[in-house]
């Protein structure tokens, strides 16, 4: 990997990473108020719609950031080609929404509930994000994520904020309907915030302005298409468990509380590898397109998606409780007669580690426009998980959406990292694979030794905080770093 491209890369994904290490560590405190503010019904209801519209989120996405990021940097018509594409996902989202709106008022077992008006407000939160990620490719290729940093951060300090005014009035266990819409509007209008930052940072970088060109359009709408669908799939095994819940459960305000949190730290993770690829993208394209070797970039890809992978997925089995403690409050701990938040926490773990290597897979493939056997595979995992869901949610609830997240990443993981390597074969040596086990070991030992003295909020603050000084050490230690540079 040549010098410059690995800064590039590194800088634009550090900046993603920080802007998303910032956005969790607040994301602790909304989803802390949510849970403390709210009743558990309440709390599920709030859950539920998000988790309801994340699905339609994905449709009205069309993979079209991806292609955008692909698209642009190739293009000598960088301000036209982003135009079209903020005129094709603006038509996206109104008819997505659409949808979901009108499925969330009209299915017989939601009407009487809180979730249809739920839903509707949250639904705010999609519509701006979603515009605001399409001008997120303007930051993206020119490798100015810094921009980023500061919206996505502005956003989330105005939702801690006046989400924490409700608790600091004292509002705790709230059955009121309105404190629940009132919390749902405050996303929306952080939403915005967002939108309209990156609106005004991005004119810094490029003109952006919507663009009507038909041929244009529909040469776009073409290829993003195929990988609309992939996305649409990949909601569909890792989404819709939420929404399946509430279709298949009577007390799914209870299990989407237990669940939905788990399901908003776990998209932090899988978030994380997307960030990434995001950034390898364009430089990969570029290779790709003059014929160059790729095999070096995409194998310290690979190596950075299993070292992340692997912190995920030991924070989230050997810390699992102390965590749900800090991010919500102990009656979402398990017990004796039921699994709690803890529980969907440690089976989750599994699920963060091997998407990374799904979306390698995926993103591989993307570059090579294989969107045939892509799709293939992913609507084998949509299949399996439909399958399973069906039988197991309701006889075990979350745990059962669970157990089926682990069942279909193993195989998909497997499918697409194979599928990945014949189409972008990719090189990485035993001495990296070494270090990579080297610092999860460490890691792991690390973690299993200070649990016992994580016994309060104030501990698993300080032992997160110290976790990353100790992980650095082990980057170092290992000989990661150089093996990364």
């Amino acid at each position: 990997m040549r010098p410059m491209s690995t800064r590039k890369i590194a800088t634009s994904t550090f900046w993603q990473l920080g802007s998303q290490v910032t956005m969790a560590a607040l994301s602790i405190l909304t989803v802390k108020f949510v849970a403390v503010g709210l009743s558990k019904e309440l709390a599920g209801n709030y859950n539920s719609a998000y988790g309801f519209l994340q699905l339609f989120g994905i449709l009205a996405d069309f993979g079209l950031y991806a292609v955008a990021v692909r698209e642009v940097s190739r293009s000598d018509r960088k301000e036209e080609v982003l135009g079209a594409l903020i005129i094709l996902r603006s038509l996206m989202l109104v008819l997505s929404l659409s949808v979901a709106l009108f499925f969330v008022w009209f299915m017989p077992m939601w009407k009487g509930t809180p979730l249809p008006l739920s839903v509707t407000i949250a639904s705010l939160v999609p519509f701006f994000t979603l515009l605001a990620g399409i001008i997120r490719t303007v930051f993206q290729i020119n490798y100015k994520m810094h921009f980023i940093f500061i919206a996505e951060v502005a956003q989330r300090i105005f939702t801690v904020i006046f989400i924490g005014l409700f608790i600091l009035l004292g509002v705790r266990g709230s059955h009121d309907l309105h404190i629940l819409h009132l919390l749902l509007f405050i996303g929306g209008v952080g939403a915005f915030l967002l939108f309209f930052l990156s609106l005004t940072y991005g004119n810094r970088l490029m003109r952006i302005r919507p663009h009507w060109d038909t041929d244009l359009l529909k040469q776009l709408a073409k290829s993003a298409a195929p990988f609309g669908f992939a996305f649409l799939c990949m909601a569909l095994y890792r989404q819709f468990d939420v929404t399946l819940i509430a279709l298949l459960r009577p007390d799914f305000e209870l299990q989407n509380a237990y669940y939905g949190f788990v399901i908003r730290m776990a998209d932090m993770g899988f978030l994380i590898p997307t960030f990434l690829l995001n950034s390898t993208l364009p430089i990969l394209s570029e290779r790709d397109a003059k014929g160059e070797d790729t095999r070096s970039l995409l194998g310290k890809t690979l190596l950075i998606i299993l070292i992340l992978g692997s912190i995920s997925l030991l924070f989230s089995v050997l810390w699992s409780r102390p965590l749900i403690q800090l991010l919500t409050t102990d009656s979402y701990l398990s017990t004796a007669a039921r699994p709690g938040s803890d529980t969907a926490l440690r089976l989750l773990g599994l699920p963060m580690f091997l998407n990374g290597i799904v979306m390698f897979g995926f993103y591989v493939l993307l570059t090579k426009l294989k969107w045939k056997r892509l799709v293939a595979i992913l609507l084998v995992g949509v299949l399996i998980s439909l399958s399973m869901n069906i039988w197991l949610i309701p006889i075990y609830g979350f745990v059962g959406a669970a157990s089926t997240s682990i069942v279909v990443h193993v195989l998909l993981a497997i499918a697409l990292l194979i599928e990945g390597a014949r189409t972008m074969p990719f090189t990485i040596s035993m001495k990296n694979y070494l270090q990579w086990a080297a610092f999860s070991l460490f890691l792991a030992a690390g973690l299993w030794i200070v649990t016992p003295f994580l016994t309060n909020e104030l501990a698993t603050v300080i032992a997160l905080v110290c976790s990353i000084l100790f992980m650095g050490i082990l980057v170092w230690i290992t000989g990661l770093k150089r093996s990364l540079l």
